[in-house]
Formats: structure tokens, C-alpha cells, sequence
């Protein structure tokens, strides 16, 4: 099987590239910067939409700014695992606001979760009476994150 990627050409791949930049383009701003004329951009833009490239649009905020700038990541380890378990623990994890990422992971812990908090004592509260309280959770592991040092969202393309 073939990757999709081959199906993509260079001007596909700098629309994508610019988006990341900057989702907020027009057409035209777009357009200017990879050297096209505004309609085929538009077909191009549409098409990567279309066909699942581009999953959505999003606003990067300041976490710290909001007052969730504590991250945690915290690796999780069940009781026991078969697909209910799996799937139960990954609603939960979906329904709750401080979990921003959840990974269902290979190694000594099934599951790796981005926590952010306002501080350690929302974290501890977290963690005693949220988290804590999930079916079948066996044990939790805290990485408690001083400095980010490089946060990308994007794809190297």
C-alpha cells in the first residue's frame, strides 16, 4: 500500500504548510504566497478539506494567560485492559476538560494523558477525586513539566 502523501504535489504541500503558519489567510493572501492564482487555490484548499488533510481550524491560546499553564502528563496504567475497559477509559478521558491529549500507549503504562491545571493543588484534587475515581485504574505516574522548551503543532511537511 501506498502512502496518501505521494498523492499530494509541492503545491499541496506549501498550501499546508502555509495553513499551519496561518489558518487565517484569504484565497488571495494564500494564493500570493504560492505563486497561483486565487481559483485554483480555492479547488486546491477545498480538495485537501475535502479528502481529510486539513481535520479543522483552531486558535492557539495562551495557556499560562488562562490560568491552565501547570502540565502534567501523566502515564496511566490500568487494572486490567480488554476493548471495554479501553473504550470506557477513552469516553471518560473525552469528557474531561483538563485532559487536553490522550494516548493510547505500548509499554509498561496503556495510557499517556497532557493534564493542564491552574496548579498542584487543582492537580492534587484532580487526581483524588476525578481521576482517581476511574474504573479500573490501576496506577499513575506524574511528569510534572517546569519549562516547555519547543511546542510544535504542525507537521513537518
Amino acid at each position: 500500500m501506498q502512502p496518501i502523501i505521494e498523492h499530494l504535489d509541492k503545491v499541496d504541500l506549501q498550501i499546508l504548510r502555509t495553513l499551519q503558519e496561518n489558518a487565517r489567510l484569504t484565497t488571495k493572501e494564500l494564493a500570493s504566497r504560492v505563486s497561483l492564482s486565487s481559483t485554483p487555490v480555492f479547488e486546491r484548499w477545498r480538495r485537501l478539506e475535502n479528502e481529510g488533510y486539513i481535520k479543522r481550524y483552531i486558535a492557539v491560546l495562551d495557556a499560562e494567560k488562562l490560568n491552565r499553564g501547570f502540565i502534567v502528563f501523566c502515564n496511566v496504567k490500568m487494572i486490567r485492559m480488554n476493548r471495554d475497559v479501553a473504550a470506557g477509559f477513552a469516553q471518560r478521558m473525552k469528557e474531561l476538560p483538563e485532559v487536553s491529549e490522550c494516548y493510547n500507549i505500548s509499554g509498561s503504562f496503556d495510557y499517556l494523558l497532557k493534564v493542564q491545571a491552574p496548579n498542584m493543588k487543582y492537580y492534587q484534587e484532580f487526581i483524588l477525586n476525578v481521576l482517581g475515581t476511574v474504573e479500573n485504574l490501576g496506577s499513575i505516574e506524574s511528569v510534572f513539566v517546569m519549562d516547555v522548551v519547543k511546542q510544535e503543532y504542525g507537521i513537518q511537511l
